[in-house]
């Protein structure tokens, strides 16, 4: 799990804030970055970056001073507070300020400042990954996995069979993506890169009218000047260029604009065509489909010469025709048909065998090199001692070898088709973008000047886009004009279509039912939601489970031990029949005692599969992760799938989680002769300043107050102070203002009268939160805030009692307002007035009695319980500091999506455990039989080119066995839960 930095939730960049979805889609990046766009006009110079430790904050609402006091300085750019961590992010111009003055104005706002890191303009730390062409088993994985971990500079390196992806992280300081492809290559595996560095906006196009090396560098030199380009590279035998940006400070249409007006203005440039790991695929398919079509122009008439003719009369008096002594056509036939199989069809095994064995390992090539190569060239010595021999009664195995290759190479043929279903989902993803999008081109006063078609690549931030209906929605954005309907079931997994007006989020690749809207781009290329969703579920899909361990493991050792067993095996047999340990009628009348025990031998070792093991985890993670993110339960690696199956105990947070998570002001009793708007002001004044839900309910309640609602001037609170779990309170107009619940009065010596205590109880019987307010060291009001349940709350609770799953809720709010809230969904066990230490330690304290906990929740106070519990799961419509802290996210708002992922993790585990018993069973009994352990009892023996057939068919049926998860449907006693989420306008 990786825990996220506590910032305020609208400075951070890396996520994807959907407010009228109610989702969060979280980035694979791990650590804030601060935006940093920059307009024509801007000063010149470069940014810096600085990072200071901040001491004495106590929760969010301390990081509003700090930042306001920031960026009140000349010369800020941006500014992220990191509450829990005590840090502060500053993005500044050199030129205009100094870390020195900004270390100074925090220091002033009342907090400790240090500084800790400067600008650093290149990273310690790059993330590059690499799709492997080769590899057959988790043999070849762990074998390149230990070449790049061996690399100086690479910090970690992750290899995925299921996959054939690697992910390298590295310091580019010491080693260079093109030594980690260079490394591959030498361990005998082709790579090609994906991408290199954190960012990964990049765009490349086919640039006509190249006709010089000279042109291609013109044409770089005029990009790399262009500000927010980081990397220009140039493939001049393809007329490529490849562009790796800032989408926040340029775009690729600018690029095509430079590029077409560099030198004399004949250049043409154009989005290069779509290339990838489908393309990557449907090569690898072709390939393995022709060489196996082509083996079996040999194969069927070495096959028919060898089993069919020999019974013909004619055919066989033909075949029997003595060449050489006792050499005939038939042997000369079966020889030229089989050498083009072994060695040119087959040259890819020998290939693998080589290189494997080079870097002292031992894969399923080195099996397959080893037994072919035993029946070919038995079956040579067999030939050539008939050509020189008048009385040898030979038999060859040349059909053994052939046959062999063709029905591998089938089964690789399956097992490809196969793996290439299980990322489907990622496929279906990538395919909701739209090809294209309209452009508009407005005036001044927002007036349509013209609408252009364009590639939805070359889509740039702030573009204006128009979406018509029934069309595709091209870009993350808001609404400027129109309004709508829209489908986002295929992101969010939310059935009914959400309404859309002026200002309310859309999301890229979501389907518009109704209306016609113009929406502003907000999030293009990788930081879009949907490039995000891919992303995290392709490194979902990257990281091992646990379990994976125990194939890593077997592997090591199981291609060395299947080689002894075929060679013990082939030694006995044959030591039994020289020493004629069994009856002469065993042995076949075509073959010789030597001969029956070479083809026990050659049976031993191509039946044993390694790949089997190696496909039965990743496969089934693969489609269980695909299927959670076309249900809208995002669940990131097989580490997050194999805990949740374990899950015994969930903990729930109550504001946001169990309910609606939009609180509301419902009563106020004022104790104090005053206005009601005067009360309201001087609250809202002090409460404008806290990250509170329950503080913006007041502010919200306020301003039907004052004239002005949509920018209220409230009066200045100053010495503010939060007071984590209990209240705020400062001076607003020479009046002290304490607003917070009872212990915070009790704390400040204030005197709570009876008939506060009375309405207090009142609220909190009826599940509502009840709020004091103070004025000058008096009582003078209480409110009273309701936050409605989700609706399905209660079933849920009934339904994880049913999978005997413990409830318990947990909250900093008050004892009977967490105890009402907890009778009304039917949990038993109530934690109330915890800080957000207090959930981390309370999860701890479960875990401590033998509970597999899980932690369900969406503010940045339960990421401290998010990290320490066994899985956390982030509410959809939560902060993106809960979301990144968390090891699944629930992309709605409905708690049902927590019984699917339970769910969904204890099928996908299931389907593991299944694909191993298969697995290890199938070589459990598979070996033994090809031994020849049946053969004396009932005469039956496995020829070696069945035992490749069955060799090849385990594999595929462990990958169709994963595939079965692509059918997965949610628990039945959810289909009548009608769990959507209450839209508040």
């Amino acid at each position: 799990m990786h825990i996220a930095m506590a910032t305020k939730p609208r400075a951070i960049s890396s996520f994807i804030c959907n407010k009228c979805a109610g989702n969060l889609i979280p980035s694979p990046k791990y650590t804030p970055t601060l935006q940093h766009p920059r307009g024509e006009n801007e000063l010149e110079g470069s940014e810096a970056k600085a990072l200071f430790s901040v001491a004495g904050m106590a929760d969010s609402t301390c990081a509003v001073p700090v930042e306001k006091a920031i960026k009140g300085l000349p010369g800020i750019h941006e500014a992220v507070v990191d509450v829990l961590n005590n840090r502060a992010q500053v993005l500044y111009y050199p030129s205009l300020v100094n870390e020195e003055r900004i270390q100074e104005t925090i220091d002033k706002v009342g907090f400790q400042a240090t500084l800790i890191q400067e600008d650093t303009k290149e990273k310690s730390t790059q993330v590059c990954k690499i799709r492997i062409s080769g590899m057959t088993c988790t043999s070849c994985s762990s074998t390149i996995e230990s070449a790049l971990r061996a690399i100086s500079g690479v910090q970690n390196a992750q290899v995925a069979l299921a996959t054939e992806k690697a992910e390298v992280h590295y310091n580019p300081k010491f080693v260079s993506y093109s030594q980690l492809l260079q490394v591959i290559e030498e361990t005998g595996f082709e790579g090609t890169l994906i991408s290199s560095g954190d960012n990964i906006n990049k765009i490349e196009l086919k640039v006509d009218g190249v006709n010089s090396d000279h042109s291609l560098i013109m044409i770089e030199k005029s990009l790399q000047v262009l500000p927010g380009v980081q990397e220009v590279e140039t493939y001049p035998e393809l007329s490529k260029v490849s562009i790796s940006y800032e989408p926040d400070m340029v775009g690729p249409r600018t690029f095509i604009s430079v590029i077409e007006s560099t030198g004399s203005g004949h250049f043409k440039a154009t989005i290069y065509p779509r290339e990838g790991e489908e393309t990557g695929r449907q090569q690898e398919i072709k390939q393995y489909y022709k060489f196996f079509v082509w083996s079996l122009v040999f194969t069927i008439p070495l096959f028919l010469t060898s089993m069919v003719f020999m019974y013909i009369p004619g055919i066989k008096m033909v075949l029997d025709t003595k060449l050489v002594n006792m050499m005939t056509v038939g042997m000369m036939l079966r020889w030229e048909l089989s050498t083009p199989v072994q060695f040119i069809i087959g040259r890819r095994f020998y290939t693998g065998a080589y290189k494997a064995l080079r870097h002292g390992s031992a894969n399923m090539d080195v099996l397959i090199a080893l037994g072919t190569n035993s029946a070919y060239f038995y079956s040579v010595y067999s030939v050539l001692r008939a050509a020189y021999s008048k009385d040898f009664k030979g038999t060859d195995f040349f059909e053994t070898s052939s046959m062999l290759i063709s029905f591998i190479l089938l089964g690789k043929y399956l097992e490809v088709l196969a793996k290439g279903k299980t990322s489907e989902a990622i496929a279906k993803l990538m395919d909701l973008a739209p090809e294209t999008a309209v452009l508009l081109t407005l005036d001044d006063e927002g007036n349509v000047i013209s609408e252009q078609e364009i590639d939805s690549r070359l889509i740039q931030k702030n573009d204006v886009i128009k979406i018509i209906p029934g069309a595709k929605v091209a870009s993350d954005g808001y609404v400027l004009w129109g309004e709508s309907h829209v489908n986002e079931s295929m992101i969010t997994g939310e059935a009914r279509p959400v309404s859309k007006r002026k200002g309310d989020t859309v999301i890229g690749g979501t389907v518009n039912e109704n209306g016609v809207l113009r929406i502003k781009a907000t999030r293009v290329g990788s930081d879009s939601a949907l490039s995000q969703i891919v992303q995290l579920v392709e490194s979902a899909q990257m990281a091992k489970a646990p379990v994976q361990k125990f194939a890593d493991r077997i592997s090591k050792y199981f291609v060395p031990l299947v080689i002894m067993l075929s060679f013990s095996t082939w030694l006995a047999w044959f030591l039994a029949g020289r020493f004629h340990s069994y009856p002469k009628s065993w042995i076949p009348s075509s073959m010789s005692s030597f001969e029956l025990a070479l083809q026990f031998g050659i049976s031993v070792m191509v039946i044993a599969c390694p790949c089997a093991l190696g496909l039965a985890t990743p496969t089934a993670v693969m489609v269980g992760t695909g299927v959670g993110a076309s249900q809208g339960v995002l669940i990131k690696g097989g580490q997050a799938l194999e805990s949740a199956h374990k899950v015994n105990c969930i903990i729930f947070d109550k504001t946001g989680t169990l309910t609606v998570g939009k609180p509301v002001v419902v009563d106020t009793q004022l104790l104090k002769n005053m206005e009601l708007r005067e009360f309201y002001v001087l609250i809202a004044a002090i409460e404008v300043n806290s990250e509170h839900p329950l503080a913006k309910a007041i502010v919200t309640y306020a301003k039907k107050f004052v004239e002005d609602k949509e920018n209220p001037a409230w009066p200045e609170a100053q010495d503010f102070i939060s007071i984590t779990g209990n209240g705020v309170k400062a001076i607003v107009q020479n009046k002290e203002i304490i607003v917070g619940n009872k212990s915070l009065m009790l704390d400040q010596n204030i005197a709570i009268p009876a008939s506060a205590e009375d309405i207090l109880a009142q609220a909190e019987g009826m599940a509502q939160t009840g709020i004091l307010v103070s004025i000058d060291k008096e009582v003078a009001g209480v409110l009273a805030i309701s936050d409605p349940l989700k609706p399905g709350a209660q079933e849920v609770i009934s339904i994880l009692k049913s999978m005997k799953i413990k409830s318990i809720v947990v909250t900093g709010d008050n004892w009977g307002t967490a105890n009402a809230i907890a009778k009304e969904v039917g949990i038993e066990t109530v934690i109330a007035e915890a800080k957000p230490e207090d959930k981390a330690k309370k999860v701890r304290e479960f875990q401590d009695a033998g509970y597999t906990v899980a932690m369900v929740g969406d503010g940045i106070n339960d990421s401290p319980a998010l990290v320490a519990a066994d899985v956390g799961m982030a509410i959809g419509a939560g902060t993106d500091i809960a979301i990144e802290a968390a090891d699944i996210v629930l992309m709605k708002s409905n708690l049902e999506d927590v019984i699917t992922a339970i769910d969904l993790s204890r099928k996908t585990f299931s389907r593991i455990r299944l694909n191993y018993i298969w697995a290890l069973g199938y070589n459990m009994l598979g070996i033994p039989i090809a031994a020849g352990v049946m053969f004396p009892f009932t005469g039956f023996r496995l020829p070696p080119w069945i035992a490749g057939a069955a060799m090849a068919a385990s594999s595929v049926s462990v990958v169709c066995s994963s595939l079965l998860l692509k059918y997965y449907k949610r628990p039945h006693k959810l289909n009548n839960l009608d769990l959507h989420g209450i839209q508040i306008e």
